[in-house]
């Protein structure tokens, strides 16, 4: 196998490069550029820098700003509050059936994240098991519309877990749910490919073709709320700054 010069320069290009948050530029940015692909490396960089230094609450508040929806699932917590961000690959099951949760880890491409729409939370399709499993092929986290269990283990495993609920007990593993397909969530329609943010407070979906449009808002959010911190340290009160007296 010949190596050229475009696969020397990217294997020295540095993944954990961070710009300043004033410094950064999502002009070009979409939803593809969360995985480096060899040739969006500034997009990447840039984008980085934005989500390591945001939140959910942020994300929200843009997106709210531009289709007047909050993109969240309140039903859906943090279950070892641990921030993360990716492309959603969607599955569907009933909670007799954990079997589906074993396929879509196979299925999945590295670097997304699982989102899980079950049809009640009285099962666990998820543990300690699957986070295991997922965590080694390289997907990013797991978000499920009903249960999980093994909390002994999530709680502490550097994999991040969202769900509705968790029990102990689980189904069977047989395999008959959907891959990859769209699903619908308490009036929320979730694409393969959307982009998911998740951190302490909870959940934030943003449908990948106003993935730039958000992005750019909630960096502008983001400077807002900087300078509010900063004229709080100065000695004005939040009143003041907000113009209510």
């Amino acid at each position: 196998m010949s190596v050229t010069p475009s696969d020397v320069l990217n294997k020295n290009k540095n993944l954990d490069k961070r710009v300043n948050v004033g410094d950064i530029d999502l002009k070009n940015v979409t939803v593809d550029d969360l995985k480096f692909n060899g040739d969006n490396y500034r997009e990447h960089i840039h984008l980085c820098s934005l989500l390591e230094n945001i939140s959910v609450c942020q994300i929200s508040d843009a997106y709210k700003g531009i289709s007047h929806r909050s993109g969240t699932i309140k039903s859906i917590k943090p279950i070892n509050n641990l921030k993360v961000w990716g492309s959603i690959f969607t599955a569907e099951t009933t909670s007799d059936d954990w079997g589906t949760s074993a396929l879509a880890i196979d299925a999945a491409g590295y670097g997304d994240i699982l989102f899980f729409k079950v049809d009640n939370d009285e099962k666990a399709i998820w543990g300690e098991l699957a986070s295991t499993a997922a965590k080694n092929n390289g997907i990013k986290a797991t978000v499920i519309y009903g249960s999980v269990r093994d909390l002994d283990a999530l709680l502490y495993m550097d994999y991040p877990i969202f769900a509705s609920n968790f029990v102990p007990n689980a189904g069977l593993a047989l395999g008959l749910g959907t891959l990859n397909q769209p699903i619908e969530i308490e009036g929320n329609n979730i694409n393969p490919g959307d982009f998911f943010f998740g951190d302490e407070t909870g959940i934030v979906i943003i449908p990948k073709e106003l993935f730039n449009k958000v992005m750019v808002s909630a960096l502008e959010v983001k400077l807002t709320e900087s300078g509010i911190v900063e004229k709080l340290a100065s000695g004005m009160t939040l009143a003041q700054i907000t113009g209510l007296r």
